[in-house]
């Protein structure tokens, strides 16, 4: 079951994974706490992010045509 993120909480979420680096000791619980989630739900969020920049980078999504 996939649990819903407010825009709040995805912030906090950016902002807990810029300050609990991958060495932080007990970084997905530090990040779980910030934001107000569960620990496999931040991890899976994460997952998500992960494949989605990956997508990015890989050109599965076109560049928006802006009009000038």
């Amino acid at each position: 079951m996939a649990s819903s993120w407010t825009t709040a909480q995805n912030k906090l979420f950016e902002q807990a994974l810029a300050l609990y680096d991958m060495d932080t000791p007990d970084r997905w619980q530090k990040v779980a706490r910030a934001v107000g989630k569960s620990v496999d739900e931040v991890k899976r969020h994460y997952e998500l992010l992960v494949e989605d920049i990956k997508h990015i980078e890989s050109g599965g999504v076109p560049y928006p045509r802006y009009r000038l």
